[in-house]
């Protein structure tokens, strides 16, 4: 039997599990100068450290690099949810301290800083890893191939000896499916940070042993990032000059609206801050009509707000879920910064997007030609699954009592590991 880890690499979250042999699983356990934890901000911060020479950067992973990020703002260059930029051609590279890093080299540096976070606890032996991926990968234009070279790439340089993938919600289905007590149909819907994926899984028990028939995937490269960004472009935007104008010459235009499309994905605000786009941006503020408003833009970038707009965001988004109404508190904009929020508002933003993760669910089911009466367990996990709107179409589809949920964070990880330890790891490899 192979010993086996499972490699969730998250857009928002990493965890890694290891197979013990025995079907059973657990959690790598993580420990770096922000404490313990079985999971790992999917992040990385880089900065000059002059006792390591003059070329050497200090590298954190996790809530660490938050730390050395929000402790040292001005020398420290942070980058998170870098998973959105692995099926992106657009995306070549990116300068840290004048040196230019690939996707795949920023996926070795920050698995490799989980490898000494878990120090002993890193398995010296490993058969095979088996990682999660999404149905469809995030962006508009999303690369698949690509995508997949740069996850070798990176893990080839980590010498597994063998490399495997599994779809994040059929990895997630094999973890819950240890404890059905019947055959089922089951749907698993994962809402991850960059994607959201559904699995259509027929179990069964033959002889005690848990056999799996993959009926059906798809998925949609729409989730929390993508509320976020609404959230940031209903409540934000607009005090940083979204819908303002400039004049050239003798015309009034407006202000480009790339500018805010690039600042509503918080996560790229560190890239952003070194594109042209952002260059262009500061030679508006003479002609603007409301300077004050691009001036506040600006300062928002240079001073990498990014992530405090991510707590600020976050926080309202998961009050959201338990009230009809929370406050938004952005304490970089002052007194701008500070509105309420009713749940209808956010929902009529999110409009869109949930009409588009419930076609990808429509499309499932279409494809499987499964009607919904015929699914006999829904298993929910990621962090948007909290959001009401986002719950309330599979209980309108398939009744509350057919949900289940749990583990959102752990599952996907464990599920790798466990398929990773099996002999027919082939049926569930994508």
């Amino acid at each position: 039997m192979a010993r086996a880890l499972g490699l969730d690499f998250g857009t928002t979250n990493t965890v890694v599990a290891l197979a013990d042999g025995n079907g059973g699983t657990s959690s790598l356990p993580f420990t770096s100068s922000a404490g313990n934890s079985d999971t790992m901000r999917t992040a990385l911060s880089f900065m000059k450290d002059r006792q390591l020479g003059a070329q050497a950067l200090k590298v954190e992973a996790g809530q660490a690099a938050i730390r050395q990020f929000i402790d040292n703002p001005g020398d420290c260059r942070f980058l998170q949810s870098i998973k959105t930029f692995a099926a992106s051609s657009l995306f070549q590279g990116t300068l840290i301290h004048a040196r230019r890093h690939q996707f795949e080299d920023l996926m070795e540096i920050f698995l490799r800083r989980l490898t000494a976070y878990a120090a002993d606890a890193w398995p010296s032996e490993v058969s095979r890893i088996v990682v999660g991926r999404p149905v469809q990968f995030a962006g508009a234009s999303a690369n698949e191939e690509l995508a997949l070279e740069r996850y070798n790439a990176a893990l080839t340089r980590l010498g597994f000896p063998e490399i495997h993938y599994v779809y994040e919600p059929v990895a997630a289905a094999h973890y819950f499916a240890q404890n059905l007590d019947r055959d089922a149909n089951v749907l698993v819907a994962d809402f991850g940070g960059g994607t959201t994926d559904y699995s259509l899984i027929r179990f069964e028990r033959h002889a005690g042993r848990l056999t799996s028939t993959p009926v059906g995937h798809s998925g949609v490269g729409i989730a929390g990032d993508q509320f976020d960004a609404r959230i940031i472009d209903h409540l934000v935007a607009p005090e940083i000059g979204k819908g303002s104008q400039f004049k050239s010459f003798d015309k009034v235009l407006d202000v480009p609206s790339n500018y805010y499309t690039s600042f509503s994905r918080w996560n790229q605000l560190s890239i952003f801050k070194s594109s042209k786009e952002f260059a262009d941006l500061k030679s508006l503020v003479r002609s603007a009509l409301e300077p004050e408003k691009l001036e506040a833009f600006i300062d928002l970038v240079e001073h990498d707000e990014g992530y405090p707009l991510y707590q600020a965001v976050s926080a309202t988004k998961m009050a959201l879920s338990n009230a009809d109404e929370a406050e938004f508190n952005f304490a970089p904009l002052g007194r701008a910064g500070r509105k309420m929020v009713r749940r209808n508002d956010f929902e009529s933003w999110i409009a869109d997007d949930l009409t588009r993760m419930e076609e990808a669910l429509d499309e499932v089911l279409t494809q499987t030609g499964t009607p919904a009466s015929e699914i006999d367990k829904v298993f929910l996990t990621g962090g948007t699954s909290f959001v009401p709107a986002v719950r309330g179409i599979f209980a309108r589809r398939f009744g509350d009592e057919k949900i289940e949920s749990g583990g959102e964070l752990l599952s996907i990880a464990h599920g790798l590991a466990l398929i990773g330890e099996g002999d027919d790891l082939a049926q569930w490899a994508a």
